[in-house]
């Protein structure tokens, strides 16, 4: 059974003469533990397809299922806890809060649901991400690079099953790029998480098991 499916997933803007269809008839099923990359020109409705992948937003039509449930049938407050819980966020800006060091704000989405982190977890992490001599640095302190492993750090802290990255690499030189998507996927495997980025980058593409192309909305 896939970890993730849509069927039929829509997204439509505007009514009537005026209605644009930002994704149309998505129907796309991913495995445990595979990592995908998404793939298409600017305005092809990657990142609104990963938002609501992510259920940060919501479909006009059509359904996304995980782990066999259908994630828009939940309210709004079982939708935020279920994506703190099951789904880890990378995105082009590492958005870590400032007055926070790196461990803390690797630390974060545990603490905003209440618990206590797993601390042999949280240190395994930290240094499978190379931070453990930069954990008590504050962002702007770190290089871009370090920032984005903090966002990661953040992304994996909840043992999310899934992943989700939108051009993760977006602001980094060549060298860190390949760092960072090495750490992605030696953290998916380790950590046997499915991996779903969106990219123009087509080095990056090249690395993932499968790759899917939007155009204008559609998959190719």
């Amino acid at each position: 059974m896939p970890i993730l499916k849509t069927v039929n997933l829509n997204k439509i803007y505007g009514e009537d003469e005026n209605r644009v269809y930002a994704l149309k008839d998505i129907n796309m099923r991913v495995d445990k533990g595979e990592f995908v990359a998404i793939i298409g020109p600017s305005g092809s409705g990657k990142s609104t397809l990963l938002h609501l992948l992510g259920g940060l937003d919501r479909p006009t039509e059509g359904t996304v299922e995980i782990n066999g449930d259908d994630i828009y049938k939940f309210s709004e407050d079982m939708l935020a806890k279920y994506r703190r819980t099951n789904i880890g966020f990378v995105f082009q800006q590492y958005n870590l809060i400032s007055v926070l060091d790196a461990r803390e704000n690797i630390e974060l989405p545990i603490r905003l649901d209440k618990k206590i982190p797993d601390k042999e977890y949280i240190d395994k992490l930290i240094n499978f991400l190379g931070l453990t001599e930069r954990q008590e640095h504050f962002p702007n302190q770190l290089s871009g690079g370090q920032q984005q492993r903090v966002a990661i750090g953040r992304a994996l802290a909840a043992k999310p099953s899934i992943i989700l990255a939108d051009e993760p690499t977006g602001n980094l030189d060549t060298k860190t790029t390949e760092e960072v998507m090495e750490l992605l996927e030696m953290s998916s495997r380790e950590f046997n998480q499915t991996l779903i980025v969106i990219t123009h980058n087509t080095s990056i593409a090249k690395k993932a098991e499968r790759v899917i192309s939007i155009v204008d909305g559609k998959i190719q």
